[in-house]
Formats: C-alpha cells, structure tokens, sequence
C-alpha cells in the first residue's frame, strides 16, 4: 500500500493492529531517509489520533512511547505536542499525558544542534505552562467535588498533576534550561508567573495540608529559577577577615581623600568574593578603625583617622545600606555588629585611653544621625558600654582632664569646613582685612590640620584647595596701593600658598591639580607646583627654564634682596618674586662662592627673605633641594648652608601678623621637602622642632639590608600575625616604588607557592589581596599577563602549583582580576597615580592584534554553529577558536587589561584542550571554580566575558565543572549565542 501521508500510515498500523516494534519497521520503510521525523511531526500527529475520543488509545499511545524510548522522536517535540492540549475535562487523557511525561521529564537531553538545545529549553518552558494549568483545572475541579461530595477523583488527578511537577523542577539540569528559555522568551514567562498566582489563590482553600505544602514547594522552585544564580552561602565559621581589616587600613592610612564611592565598590566585592555575613564584615570595618585610630602616630595621621572614622565610615555605610536591600536588615546587621564589638571590651578602652573620651559613644550617635541605628539601638549600645567602662583601667586624672578630644573637635570642624567656603566664595577685594582674620584663626595650633582632615574625609578638600588657588591668585599683584592694604594682601598671598603647599605635601598634589580645560590660564600656584616644588619621586632640573626668568627682573630682586634693610610690599607682584627666586639664589650662591659677598650678607639676604612672606623662602629652598643633587660632595656645603639660614626663624619685632604660625608651617613643609636630599648626601639640619613627628612613616626601610630580604621579612611577619598594620602597609608601598611591580608581585607569590599548609595558604591569599590593593590595577596586569602565563606554560614549575598553594594562587588570581576589572572603568586613586602606568605599547607587543578581526568575526557569525570551523580544537588559537562574548559587546581590545584577560583565558582554552593533563589543567579547574563562586552572572560587566565560547563544552567534561550551574555562570546569557551555547552544553549533560 502506497501511503500519502503520516495520518494515513497511523490509521493503517491501528486498523492492522500492529505492535509497537513491527509499526516503527513499517514507517522506516514508509519513510525514506532524508526528511527526520520531527520535521514531519510524528509525535505530534501521533498525540492527535491518540487523544480523539474521551478516553486515550492505548495502541497509538503505545507507538508514541516505543519512539520516545528508541528516540525516534525528541523529547522537545513530545513536550510540544502535550503542551498543546487543553481540555482538561477529559481526566483519561490528561492522566495519560501526565504518563508519558513521567518517562522523560527528570532526565531531559539533546546531542543535537544548538538550534535543537535552544528547542528543547522552549518546550520545556511550554511543558511548565501546560503543567501548571493542568494543576489549576484539576484544583478548580477538586474544589467543585468538594462542594458536591465527591473530592476523590480530582484528589487524584491533582496529587498526580503536583508530582510530575516537582519532579521536573526538583532537576537543577531543568531549571537550568528553563532560567535560559526565559531569557529566551519573556512573554512565556509573564504567563507562567500569572498561572503561579493563579494556581495560589486557588489552593490556599484547599484543605489538605499535604497537597498544599507540596504546590508550595514547586512555586518556590519556579520562583527561584531567575535567580539560581545568585545564591551563596555565607561563611559562618570564620570570625576574622584580614581583607577587609587591611583595606580599611590602607585606605585610613595612604587615601583619606579617596572617593567614597569607590572605597564601597571594593569593600562590596571583597564582601562578595569571601561571603561575608554582613554583621561580621561592618564589625570587621569597626575592628579596623579602632586599630588605626590606637596605632596611629599623634599629629596630622591621628587627626586623619579620627576624621576617617567618625566622619568618612559612617557615609561608606550609609552607601553600603543602598547596596544591600533592604534598610530594616541593614539596620539590625549594624546593630548586631555593635554588639559583637562591645565584646572586644580591651580594644575599646585602648581607643578610649589614646583618644582621650568614649569612642563608642561618638561612634554610636553618628550612625545614629546618619540612620544606620534606631534611637533605641543607640540607646541600649550606650548603656550597655557605660556599664563596661565603669571597670576600664583609669587613667590619672588631672593629665589629659583638659584637653579636648581630637574627637570633638573632627566633628566640630566638619560644619566649620562649610562656614569657610562660604567665607572664601566672598568677594575678596571687599574686606581683605576681615578674611585675614579667618585665615589667621586657621593656623593657630592644630586647627588647620583639623580642618584639612574634615575636609578631606568629607570630600570638599578639592573645593577647599580650589578657593585657596583663586585667592592666591587674586593677590599676586595690587596696583595703587598703600602699605596697609599692600601687608594685608602679602599675608594673605603667603597664608594661601604655605596651605596649599600644606594640602599638596599632606593629601597629594593632585587634589590641587585642576581639571585641565583647554584655553584656559593655569594659576600660578598649579604652575609653580607642577614644575618647581618637590616631592617623593620628582626630580627636578635646577637649569630648567621654569627656574630661568627675565634677567632684569632677577637683577631687581637681588638688589632688593641685598641692599635693603627689609623687603618691599608695596606693589609687589609675589608671583613673579616666586619664580625669580631660584634665579637670584643663584646669583648670591655665586657672589658667595667667589667671595664676593661675606658670610653677613648672605644672613641679611636670607633674613630678607623670610622676614616678611615665609613662601620666598619655601620657593628659594624647592630650587636649592634640586641644585643640591647635582652637586658633587664637595660642593654642597655652602647651598646646604643657605638652606640652615633659610629654615631658621627671624627674631624680630619688625614682622608682618601670625609670623610664628606662619613659620611653624613653613618648616614643616621645609622639612618634607628636604627629606631626600639630606638622606641622600648624609646630611643632618635641625628643623625647629613643634613637638611632632611631622614624617612618621619616612624612612621606614632598614639600612644596608638587600630589599628582597626586607620583603620577604616582613611578609613572613604579617603572615604570622594574620593582618597588615599601618607601619607594614608603609614598607609594603615603599618596596613597591623601589622594586616595581614585576619584581613586588614575583616575590611574593614566590612566597605563597612556598606554603604548605591550608589555612596558611588561605590566609596568605587574604592578606596578600590586600597588599596588592596597593596598586591593584598593574599588580593584576603582571600577575595575570606575565607571572600565570609563565607558571602555566613551562612544564620544569607545574610541580610548584600543587594543592594548597595552587588552589589559593588561582583564588588570588580571580579575586584581582575581578577587582581591577570591576574599578579599571573609574579613576586610578590618588596614590596610584604617581607611580609610572606600564605603556600600553608593552602590552600591544606582548600580545598582538589581529588586524582582520572584524571581517573575520562577521564571516565567523554568519557561518553555521555547528561548523567545523568554529568547533575546532582550542589548541587552535585562530579567531575563529577564540570567538568570545566580549567581541560581540565590541570590548575595546587596546585596553591592557583586557587584553591581558583575552590572552589568559585563550592559554587556559589551549590547556583545557590539550592533551597532557597535569597540575597545570588541574590549576585551571580551580581558576574556574573560583570565577563561578564570586561571580553573580557571566554576563557583560565580568571577566569571564573573554572566555572562549568553544571552552564552555571543554570545561563541562572536567568532573567538577560538569553541573548547569557552572555552565550558566561562565557563559554570557544576555547574548543569543552565549544562550546557544549554554543550553548545547547543558542539555548534552
């Protein structure tokens, strides 16, 4: 019999009452190759002659389930065809269905085309639908049998509905297809959350309990299917986290003035990296603070950690309540965090004692304000530490009764910080007089460090510097004036430029440097301190034209210098007498070295200088500090002699107003600026004294010892101490400038491969993370594009990434990649900065680029998935093996960072699909594994987005990567192809 079509040959087989395996002979005859039996929709048709009658045929069904079992038809064309009933009246039927189902549904696959995988997810999606919507009829009909009396049968049918139900979901493989088919599909979603809320209101009638426990439980596994990625756990067992310990230290201790916003970026990816439970992690900030606080030397870094702790951390947790969601949780973790730290009673005191108060007390009433604690929270906190501090050991009274917390007075200059802009924004010109009185008020004592630190943990240093730049400049020159208004604008242009200096040498030039705008004039002040003032790291030319102005100009002020009792004010133009300077000194320098001037002249010239504006001399000795250097031993003498002169104080009764304080800050900044060169010729000048050490963490490094030793010495020391203290954080940053980065980050991984001990190794990664945040950005170039590269590839050091210390490298690895990865986008910090940025030439020829990129990746993409091309071996490094997610987001590949994650994950393809195994594919899998546990989704933002597509079904055959999970975290599921390829390797699972 010649058949037309397959209804035909169905009805045939009935009639004749063919069994099973005899129909499936019979169609293969009826059939010939070519066409598959999902594009002439057997299962389908089948289903549809089945389900004619109010009862299922059994011999129809029969065939159906004999090409399940011998997959002559996919399980996706089965799951549409079912999903296509819907007359739920007929229990027979849908009884049947559920049947076949139950074949399948908890052990889906697809060996197919990416086409075939991204179908099945699709049908399973429409599978979920049509199960829910069955499970609703059979609840309605259920409710309506109640009403009547006769629940039995739709209990039945209900209980059978929920089982097929959480059987299909309790798979992760099919939650994991479902999370990609909404992606996929959105609209088919919305419906399948509408049919939830529906299936709800229905059951929560339904009388037994059990029924009802287990709809509740599928609706939470379908609710959970968006979010699978997301979830981790939370480390319990661990109480401290050096990590956050030492990044709170080093940002208290080296960048005050550092952006808020990005210090909470950072402590929210090592919150997110190590699984902190957020009580532990803001006790861990506490812990910190307090530590810097008790550590801290006294003067200007006590005055910074006081502002950093009671002004900064309180706004970094109003900004971290944003982040986590929820505000009442947020609330009761920083409760629960004060609660642990009154625990540490020993700590508190400590900081009590140093700060000279309650510490606590301020502490609880500024999260108060800010609302990170409810009034009664508070309230209880304070009673609770008074009770505590009753036993705390007491101090001799009358010594420190009074003098006022450094505290207090933090919290007191932070709205006077706001009173002074709004003074400066005046009109100077004005009442000059009256503006001299605030700025006279502000160098008494420690009232300027006060402010500057308020300041600067508050974020208007930059606007506060910018003020003092625009008056310094407005007072440059005066024109027509009298000797009152002239000594006015000279104290007023040497009060500007000794603050500025001040702020330049204490928070980093930087937050003096202007925004360049194109056109526009630079102060003078920028001028001058870009080109002649020193600082840690510059070396100035003492011939540079910047020190060479107009001759007449330098031969008016030597003679001014030289022939008159004291210096001028009237009409003085003050910026040109600071870049004259240089030249005259040299001019007397000479007059002195040929014995034209005696040794009581130059006392006159250098009286003149300081007698009257101490910022003459600052700029005279910014030019002697770079003469200095160039000179040989036996010529230094006499500039080293002009500097003793120049530091001195003038004893006179002939000054301008606030001369000492003006000199105490002029000796200070002297101080910073010597601090090289003296060290450097073996020179000694005694600087008058204020009481405090004004450079606590210079010199730090020990003499005559090799800086490797030093490295690896106190490395070993924070690692058996288990957290970095300020002093460390100093010496760590020193090596780094002195050594380089190649060198800095070589070392110490050295160090890491050396341990033997899981815990050491762990601890080693914490606190070697935090370190690296010295410069996170470069550390991680060289890590991930020189020191794993080489580890990776040479056979003789495989043996050196063995567990533990392999597992804790490749832990370190991904936490910096993600950190630098996750910040390259903003600004470098302020104290990274001044360090030399490697060129991105060096990376441009470490790693070529392929010039025919894009004609390459659109023939690539036209091309069909399951080409040759495009599966070849990872070994094969061409474009085509290496097509990544960050080439269809148009990643800008000229960027070192990226290129340096692009290479990485090519090596790691290569490794993968290779054939030697040993501790280096062993290195990858824990790499890996370590990207998938801190990662929320592999999608755009994340480094796996340079993760070959062709890696995905490489890494799956590694045991350990095998689960839906891993497969959804490291593809990029916002891309068609990422969701293609994600689903071809789930359902081949």
């Amino acid at each position: 019999m010649k058949v037309v079509n397959l209804k035909q040959a169905i009805l045939q087989a009935w009639k004749e009452r063919w069994s099973d395996y005899q129909w499936a002979i019979n169609m293969k005859k009826f059939f010939p190759k070519g066409a598959t039996w999902d594009i002439l929709n057997l299962a389908d048709a089948l289903l549809e002659q089945a389900m004619i009658g109010p009862s299922p045929n059994p011999l129809i069904l029969s065939y159906l389930k004999y090409a399940i079992s011998s997959q002559m038809v996919s399980y996706s064309s089965v799951l549409t065809a079912i999903s296509k009933f819907d007359d739920f009246s007929r229990d027979l039927c849908v009884q049947a269905l559920l049947d076949i189902m139950d074949m399948f549904c908890d052990r889906l696959s697809c060996h197919g085309k990416a086409e075939e995988c991204i179908g099945l997810c699709r049908a399973l999606l429409s599978a979920l639908h049509w199960l829910l919507r069955c499970t609703a009829a059979s609840a309605e009909r259920l409710r309506e049998g109640l009403e009547a009396g006769t629940p039995a049968a739709g209990e039945k049918q209900l209980a059978m509905c929920l089982q097929r139900l959480e059987k299909t979901l309790s798979s992760t493989k099919n939650r994991a297809l479902l999370h990609i088919a909404k992606l996929e599909e959105a609209s088919s979603w919305t419906a399948i959350e509408h049919s939830l809320l529906k299936l709800g209101e229905i059951l929560a009638n339904l009388s037994n309990p059990q029924l009802r426990s287990q709809a509740e439980q599928c609706g939470t596994l379908i609710r959970s299917i968006p979010t699978m990625l997301s979830v981790h756990t939370e480390q319990m067992h661990k109480t401290g986290f050096p990590t956050v310990h030492a990044v709170i230290l080093l940002e208290g201790t080296m960048n005050l003035t550092g952006e808020t916003q990005s210090l909470v970026e950072q402590l929210t990816m090592v919150k997110r990296m190590q699984h902190i439970p957020t009580p532990l992690f803001v006790l861990e900030i506490w812990k910190a603070c307090f530590v810097g606080l008790i550590e801290s030397p006294e003067g200007t870094e006590e005055l910074k950690w006081t502002a950093f702790t009671f002004l900064k951390i309180p706004q970094v947790l109003v900004k971290l309540k944003k982040y986590s969601h929820g505000d009442k949780d947020f609330t009761e973790d920083v409760n629960c965090a004060f609660e642990f730290l009154l625990k540490l009673t020993p700590l508190l005191d400590k900081a009590d004692q140093r700060c000279n108060c309650d510490c606590t007390n301020f502490l609880l009433q500024e999260c108060g304000k800010q609302g990170l604690l409810s009034e009664a929270s508070v309230n209880n906190l304070m009673t609770k530490r008074k009770a505590d501090r009753e036993h705390a050991p007491q101090q001799k009274s009358g010594e420190n009764a009074n003098i006022q917390p450094n505290i207090q007075l933090i919290l007191r200059a932070e709205p006077t910080v706001t009173n002074i802009l709004k003074t400066m924004d005046a009109d100077h010109s004005k009442s000059p007089e009256g503006l001299l009185g605030v700025l006279g008020h502000m160098l008494s004592g420690k009232s300027l460090d006060l402010l500057l630190a308020a300041a600067a943990a508050t974020g208007k240093l930059k606007s506060f510097a910018r003020k003092f730049i625009n008056l310094n400049e407005f007072t440059t020159y005066g024109s027509e004036e009298s000797t009152k208004p002239a000594s006015v604008r000279a104290l007023l242009f040497d009060i500007s430029f000794l603050m500025l200096c001040h702020v330049a040498q204490t928070y980093g030039s930087e937050v003096i440097l202007s925004e360049s705008r194109s056109g526009a004039e630079v102060p003078f002040f920028e001028t001058w301190m870009q080109t002649c003032m020193p600082e840690e790291g510059k070396i100035l030319n003492p011939d540079h034209p910047c020190f060479r102005p107009d001759s007449t100009k330098v031969e008016s002020l030597v003679a001014l210098l030289n022939n008159s009792s004291e210096m001028k004010l009237v009409q003085m133009k003050w910026h040109e007498a600071c870049l004259s300077i240089s030249a005259a000194i040299l001019e007397i320098l000479n007059a002195w070295e040929n014995g034209v001037l005696a040794f009581e002249s130059i006392q006159k010239i250098t009286d003149n200088i300081k007698g009257k504006v101490c910022s003459l001399a600052v700029c005279a000795v910014a030019w002697l500090v770079a003469h200095v250097r160039m000179l040989g031993l036996d010529e230094r003498e006499k500039s080293l002699q002009m500097i003793r002169q120049l530091a001195g104080p003038l004893f006179s009764e002939n000054t301008l107003q606030f001369y000492n304080e003006r000199v105490v800050i002029m000796n200070s900044i002297l101080e910073r600026m010597c601090a090289d060169v003296l060290q450097q010729t073996a020179t000694q000048i005694k600087f008058p004294s204020t009481g405090v050490d004004t450079m606590p963490y210079w010199n730090l490094l020990p003499p005559k010892r090799p800086i490797k030793e030093v490295l690896t010495d106190i490395f070993a020391k924070v690692l058996e101490k288990g957290w970095v203290d300020s002093r460390s954080i100093h010496i760590f940053d020193t090596l780094l400038h002195m050594g380089g980065v190649y060198w800095f980050c070589n070392n110490l991984i050295k160090e890491l491969l050396k341990e033997t001990r899981k815990e050491h190794t762990l601890r080693a990664v914490e606190l070697l993370y935090s370190i690296f945040c010295l410069d996170m950005q470069q550390v991680t170039l060289v890590l991930l594009g020189h020191i794993l590269p080489g580890l990776l590839t040479d056979s003789s050091k495989w043996h050196s990434l063995m567990d533990p210390p392999g597992t804790a490298l490749a832990k370190l690895a991904v936490w910096c990649a993600l950190s630098s990865y996750s910040s390259h986008k903003g600004q470098a910090s302020t104290r990274q900065k001044k360090r030399h940025r490697e060129d991105i030439e060096d990376y441009i020829s470490l790693f070529p680029l392929d010039d025919v990129q894009p004609s390459k990746l659109m023939r690539l993409l036209s091309s069909n998935e399951d080409d040759a091309n495009v599966l070849s071996s990872p070994t094969d490094r061409s474009m085509s093996s290496s097509l990544s997610a960050s080439q269809l987001h148009t990643v800008n590949m000229r960027d070192p960072l990226n290129r340096v994650l692009a290479n990485l994950f090519l090596l790691i393809s290569s490794i993968l699909g290779s054939r030697t195994a040993g501790p280096h594919t062993q290195f990858v899998q824990w790499f890996m594994e370590e990207c998938v546990d801190c990662l929320e989704q592999g999608g755009r933002g994340s480094v796996l987005q340079f993760l070959p597509f062709t890696t995905v079904s490489e890494l799956v055959k590694v045991s350990a990567m095998s689960s839906p999970k891993v497969v959804l975290a490291i593809t990029d599921l916002s891309l068609p192809l990422g969701r293609q390829v994600a689903a071809k390797a789930i359902a081949a699972l």
